[in-house]
């Protein structure tokens, strides 16, 4: 294949971290291979060597900028399970809405400000009536921003942005592509909830702030939350500080902090329900073509969370544990995290090198991180794809790559009978009249996002009434103190974290002798969808997609590669280290 033949999207933005897409193309722009390549190397393994498990969380948490909450509560979950710590129900309830706050904000974000814009023509909402968005958007919700006077400000200030030269975030978009097809109307209503959902967020984040301290990277601790919980009326505490378990309750959460939660999870509720979900029909409406490509792997795989009882009963979680293969709703695969056999990283094609050999697999608890760097010194043009190309390992479960995610968790609850699912995927394709085939595509992956939110959204309110009877019940516990002297501890113990992040199955993996870390393996969303071929030469997930029905209309604006990366909701930064420039260290973290 020559080079004329290979597109290059490097990196690829609108996303968390360093990622390379090189695809391989026809005479007529039909992607006939893809190659899926996180440019820059993550070390948090080798860092947490030799430390206390109880403070993994806090270096784990920092693999992301973005998923910072579901790091710490694999890494916390990782410990609890190696040495057999249980937690109260109101720490769990109390993770149940701190994880779903996760999704629901993640999920608003990521459509209307990473991905959205791959279907929304910013410069062409300038051509719109704003009397005529009006009625479009009163047609379609109730949402209460939704006269002409309004959207003829937002038009003005878009205006004012492209006048002046000022596009800022929207400057670098496709604009004019014709890929585009939403009428003016419909881009100027998806412009102004863009807008809207950077003021939502700001107050949806309070909710990780009053039971963590703090949003980015909340407070976490093994063996339950932070947070004491105060029932004194005159107690002046919010929630935003530390656990003090000498009795000091100053930063306890109050019953004002929790009318706050209850507040931010009705407008989490308000907005997917009067916005998210009713502009993801409408431009779905325009783009059914998509319903037919995108897929690639057919396999799913989930490990299921929000427990009501603990981590070690799968059978009490709200998602559902399973695995899905070749698209065949009517069995579900049971997953078992702590066999060998079943899940394995490889790194035939990735940067690494394992002491067994590189065509050799390894379960996360015998895992390394030995780097093999022999790709080309930055800048270069391509990569040798046949050979090692990616600082992402290939993880395989049962040998068989897997789609992780938001897609695989609806595929999930819909297999298992979950009544709301299988009626909101109903409604969905109904609406846009589509069939169910639709739902293994790029299409199907961006709309299964928005309905678990809706799905997720809704089961919050339930364990926050949980949490409220057993406060009014007088259960105040939320953390235990059991197992907390390292002299208790077995000489050896290894233990399996895991959550579904909002992009997937997040899975971290420790392994503790003498009361230190000995080893420490994090399986990651994006490595299970991102990373590249295994020794068997099968595709990751990202790849497979890609070569599923993509032609590029024109190479130089690959708009359709960024389609379908998107719908993944990429998030590299779990793959990133500090380098400069030249492909040089700039930082060595040392453990004494």
């Amino acid at each position: 294949m020559s080079a004329t033949n290979r597109v290059v999207v490097d990196p690829i933005t609108r996303i968390e971290g360093h990622l390379r897409i090189e695809a391989e193309t026809d005479a007529d722009g039909h992607i006939t291979r893809a190659s899926s390549a996180g440019t820059m190397v993550r070390g948090i393994e080798i860092i947490l060597r030799g430390r206390d498990p109880r403070d993994a969380w806090a270096y784990a948490q920092r693999i992301c900028g973005v998923c910072t909450l579901v790091h710490a509560i694999a890494s916390i979950r990782s410990v609890e399970d190696a040495l057999k710590y249980p937690i109260p129900p109101n720490a769990q309830l109390i993770r149940n809405l701190m994880i779903a706050a996760q999704y629901v904000h993640d999920h608003v974000m990521h459509f209307y400000h990473l991905h959205a814009l791959d279907w929304v023509d910013v410069v062409s909402a300038l051509k719109a009536d704003p009397k005529a968005t009006s009625q479009l958007a009163q047609s379609i919700s109730s949402y209460a921003k939704s006269s002409p006077g309004y959207f003829a400000d937002v038009q003005k200030k878009l205006k004012g942005f492209v006048e002046g030269g000022q596009l800022g975030i929207f400057a670098n978009g496709y604009w004019g592509h014709p890929a585009y097809k939403l009428p003016p109307e419909a881009n100027l209503m998806a412009v102004a909830h863009y807008l809207d959902a950077l003021a939502w967020q700001r107050d949806v984040v309070k909710l990780h702030a009053i039971f963590g301290g703090k949003n980015p990277h909340p407070n976490f601790v093994v063996g339950g939350v932070p947070c004491a919980i105060s029932i004194d009326p005159s107690h002046p505490g919010h929630g935003n500080g530390p656990h003090y378990r000498g009795g000091q309750e100053a930063t306890a959460v109050s019953m004002v902090g929790l009318q706050t939660v209850q507040n931010v999870i009705s407008q989490m509720r308000e907005f997917v329900d009067q916005v998210y979900l009713p502009d993801t029909l409408a431009i779905a409406g325009f783009y059914k073509d998509w319903a037919a490509r995108g897929e690639g792997l057919g396999n799913f795989l989930c490990y299921g969370d929000f427990p009501t009882k603990d981590m070690g009963s799968p059978e009490s979680f709200f998602l559902p544990r399973g695995a899905i293969l070749n698209r065949d709703l009517s069995t579900i695969h049971p997953v078992d995290l702590d066999d060998p056999q079943q899940i394995q990283e490889y790194v035939s094609h990735s940067w690494y090198k394992y002491s067994v050999g590189d065509e050799k697999g390894l379960h996360p608890y015998a895992g390394e991180t030995e780097f093999n760097y022999t790709g080309p010194k930055p800048p270069y043009e391509h990569l040798d794809t046949d050979a090692k190309y990616s600082w992402m390992k290939s993880p395989r479960w049962n040998g068989k790559p897997m789609e992780v995610g938001p897609l695989a968790r609806v595929l999930m609850l819909y297999a298992k009978g979950h009544e709301q699912t299988r009626e909101l995927v109903g409604y969905t394709l109904k609406t846009l009249g589509v069939g169910t085939e639709a739902l293994f595509s790029t299409l199907g992956r961006t709309a299964a996002r928005t309905l678990e939110s809706k799905i997720i959204v809704e089961a919050m309110q339930g364990w926050f009434d949980s949490l409220m009877a057993n406060i009014k019940a007088g259960d105040l516990k939320t953390f235990n103190e059991k197992q907390w002297d390292p002299s208790t501890w077995p000489k050896h113990a290894q233990g399996a974290g895991f959550t579904e992040a909002p992009r997937g199955g997040l899975s971290h993996w420790i392994v503790i002798d003498d009361a230190l870390i000995s080893n420490y393996q994090a399986v990651v969303p994006s490595t299970w969808n991102a990373g590249p071929r295994d020794a068997a030469g099968l595709p990751g997930a990202y790849e497979a997609a890609l070569q599923d029905r993509h032609t590029l209309y024109d190479p130089k604006q690959p708009i359709e590669i960024l389609r379908t990366i998107h719908s993944f909701d990429p998030c590299i930064a779990c793959a990133v280290h500090v380098t400069d420039p030249d492909g040089e260290e700039l930082i060595k973290v040392k453990v004494r």
